[in-house]
């Protein structure tokens, strides 16, 4: 491993090393915080013991269910309002009043109607990744050459072979960043969710490590949801750079 790719580890690893050695010396005994050797402890276990594989199972099938479910209709609006500026501004103002609401303040509703369980956290989280999907989207598409929508019209496509062939294409990279915004959301609410009403996954795990007063636990929680939210980052940017090269650097400056 090279010394520029380790730099960006020196900082969080020293704060870990100093918030250890300070445990240590002041006896640290606290209900919300733990040494990192106690937390990275009780991670191994939970590991071992597979309570963190299921709930992390459990959390991934509803983020991942919403976020395919949340992109594919904001790709889909998006392309519609993208080319479609009467469309756009037919729907503006209800998009608008709609994508404010937190979704987090749909879980009353959607708790009765749909109970506790997987349906009602994918349901909030498909509803989280819409706005980024269907915003970026209506602007990529709104961004492409006016010569290849000329050269579509010419060659008298239909509008499905024009989404197809010119829209999807040209406004893919700027797409592809869209969607991983979109992921991060999706982990995040579904988390979210877990911690605050449904009884599943890593947010659940947390709630119940809280009130056994196990910190180091709950701190492990912590730590594994970041980890898992990295990785999926570095695997997405490391697929954007392989599909686009160059065009992925452009897509990060929508």
């Amino acid at each position: 491993m090279s010394l520029d790719r380790t730099k960006p580890l020196l900082l969080p690893l020293a704060l870990v090393l100093a918030f250890e050695l300070w445990a240590r010396l002041t006896h640290l005994q606290s209900d919300s915080l733990a040494p990192p050797s106690a937390i990275l402890a009780a991670l191994a276990t939970a590991l071992a013991d597979l309570s963190i594989p299921i709930a992390t199972r459990d959390t991934l099938f509803a983020a991942f269910a919403g976020l395919a479910i949340g992109s594919a209709i904001g790709l889909a609006l998006g392309i519609a309002f993208g080319i479609s500026r009467p469309l756009d501004r037919l729907m503006e103002v209800t998009v608008e009043a709609i994508r404010p609401i937190p979704s987090i303040a749909l879980l009353p509703i959607a708790l009765i109607a749909l109970g506790f369980g997987y349906r009602m956290e994918i349901v909030i989280v498909a509803f989280a990744c819409v706005w980024p999907m269907l915003i970026m989207t209506r602007s990529a598409v709104r961004s492409i050459e006016p010569r290849l929508m000329e050269v579509s019209r010419a060659l008298r496509l239909s509008a499905p072979q024009r989404i197809a062939k010119i829209v999807i294409p040209a406004a893919l990279p700027r797409i592809f960043v869209a969607f991983r915004l979109s992921a991060g959301i999706a982990l995040i609410v579904a988390v979210t969710v877990e911690i605050a009403i449904n009884p599943i996954g890593l947010g659940a795990g947390i709630m119940l490590a809280q009130q056994a007063l196990r910190a180091d636990l709950m701190l492990a929680y912590l730590v594994w949801i970041g980890a898992i939210g990295y990785a999926l980052n570095m695997l997405l940017i490391a697929a954007q750079r392989r599909l686009f090269g160059r065009a992925a650097l452009a897509g990060d400056n929508p």
